[in-house]
């Protein structure tokens, strides 16, 4: 009998810093006897990818139980992107609830700040979970003892190839150098010896390295599978490779990859701007690349928490994101209805049905074409391929000014007429940066955004944000440095 063991969540470290104080706890990252699994199945190998799926739920205290203070109660993208980012504050009404979170919004943090540790918790869990269905797909005695089919071996190990990469780019994007941990670990020497950081570009590499395994091994279709059309796609691995060289600054890979993207004729922009959010249309619309799909009333629960959240008043569209929208944008009211307190892109429809549900049906998008488009023509604009850059921004402009408004009816006209032609690098960007902020407004991307372009210190300074220049990497969490006796070290100036 074979016996395969399930790695721990590298909830809030890779190793222990002192065998005798972590004694009483399950080790981060080490192997317990009572995460022995024995004769593996096609079910179970299937259930461990499907299972790596999980930290990029919304679902509320999958690893806490309301550990507000650790970041624990659901994924944190809301905070350290929306909120960072001066895009949302944290409730409608300000008051002392949750003040770590206010702590975010105006740059005042410490390295102990929950933000942070729930951000890596809910990553290195997932790298957890993927190494485990990783060792399993790659060891040939265990597929030849459960008689896996080779084109269902390849599209899980794809997937789990595609989500490791996911985890890791959210960590180096955050935090640079990070840990790089490709297996489960089996014992104390095995986590000292990776409970190290590793420089940032060997983790690119390695991110670019599991999209290359990815996209060569999921099937060439729109959905890997058409029961489960949420899991990870040949499309999603491209469009992450896409991002990664964006992410570096390789503007003639973006152009490429994402050409390759459309080469494949998957995806295109919805005729009409709110589809990608309607939850009557998740899977039947044409611009969703990857998302996370939150379902109700299911065991385990896999609704979207978040729409809780927005019941009990957190999470406001800031005066300065809704008063970046050009006059009749259709955008802003079907991103925020300010009179009703409501986002309905987070809620899933043009009413408040969802608001204060704790198991909400509307998914988490991470990837849409509108955000690839917008990466293309970064990449246009930076290689000064301006009539290029310009023609995508117009793409976008024009899809937004042609849907419906809200209730009805038609934008007047004039709104949001074409950009002109421009040979003003500095116009061209503003441009794009304008069409991001509006365009994938409270989806979570503005703060590394304005991180890349190497804005935030103007934009949010100018907020009146306490912003510094080591802002512009999020601290490691302050535990994993202290329980690491400092073998994991902080970022500067923390």
């Amino acid at each position: 009998m074979n016996t395969y063991i399930k790695s721990l969540p590298v909830a809030a470290l890779l190793l222990l810093a002192s065998c005798e104080k972590y004694l009483e706890k399950d080790p981060i990252g080490i192997l317990t006897e009572e995460q022995i699994a024995t004769d593996p199945t096609v079910g179970t190998i299937t259930g461990a990818v499907t299972n790596a799926y999980v930290p990029l739920a919304s679902t509320l205290n999958l690893f806490g139980d309301w550990n507000w203070t650790q970041g624990l109660v659901l994924r944190n993208d809301f905070i350290t992107e929306d909120i960072a980012s001066g895009d949302a504050n944290k409730k409608w009404s300000p008051d002392g609830d949750q003040a770590w979170m206010d702590d975010v919004a105006s740059f005042n943090f410490t390295p102990e700040n929950g933000a942070f540790n729930g951000l890596w918790t809910y990553d290195y869990e997932g790298i957890s979970r993927t190494n485990l269905a990783i060792s399993q797909l790659t060891d040939e005695a265990i597929i030849q003892q459960t008689g896996m089919e080779q084109n269902l071996r390849n599209r899980l190990l794809g997937e789990a190839y595609f989500l490791r990469a996911f985890y890791y780019f959210n960590l180096v994007a955050n935090f640079g150098d990070v840990p790089l941990l490709l297996k489960p670990l089996t014992n104390f020497n095995e986590a000292y010896e990776v409970a190290r950081r590793a420089p940032k570009d060997e983790v690119w590499t390695q991110v670019n390295s599991d999209l290359t395994e990815a996209a060569n091994l999921l099937p060439n279709s729109k959905y890997t599978s058409d029961s489960e059309k949420w899991r990870a796609s040949k499309g999603a691995a491209i469009a992450l490779q896409a991002k990664t060289a964006l992410y570096r600054g390789q503007w003639q890979q973006v152009i490429d990859r994402v050409q390759e993207l459309e080469t494949l004729g998957f995806y295109q922009l919805n005729s009409n701007y709110f589809d990608s959010f309607d939850v009557s249309k998740e899977f039947a619309e044409n611009e969703v690349i990857f998302a996370f799909d939150h379902q109700q009333g299911v065991l385990p629960r896999r609704g979207n928490g978040l729409t809780a959240l927005l019941g009990w008043g957190f999470l406001a569209p800031s005066p300065d994101f809704t008063g970046s929208f050009e006059a009749n944008d259709p955008r802003l009211d079907y991103t925020v209805n300010v009179s009703d307190q409501a986002v309905y892109k987070l809620l899933g429809g043009t009413n408040t049905d969802n608001k204060g549900n704790d198991d909400a049906p509307s998914n988490k998008i991470y990837i849409r074409w509108a955000d690839v488009l917008l990466w293309k023509a970064e990449a246009y604009t930076e290689l000064e391929s301006y009539p290029q850059a310009i023609a995508l921004i117009n793409e976008v402009r024009q899809r937004a000014r042609n849907t419906p408004i809200v209730g009805g009816g038609t934008a007047p006209g004039g709104t949001l007429p074409n950009r002109g032609a421009s040979t003003d690098k500095t116009q061209v960007k503003e441009w794009l940066m304008h069409e991001r902020r509006v365009e994938l407004g409270m989806e979570s991307h503005r703060f590394s955004d304005l991180r890349r372009w190497g804005a935030a210190k103007a934009v949010l300074t100018a907020l009146g944000k306490n912003f510094q220049d080591r802002n512009y990497l999020y601290p490691i969490p302050q535990g994993e440095v202290d329980k690491s006796a400092g073998s994991i070290t902080q970022n500067d100036d923390y």
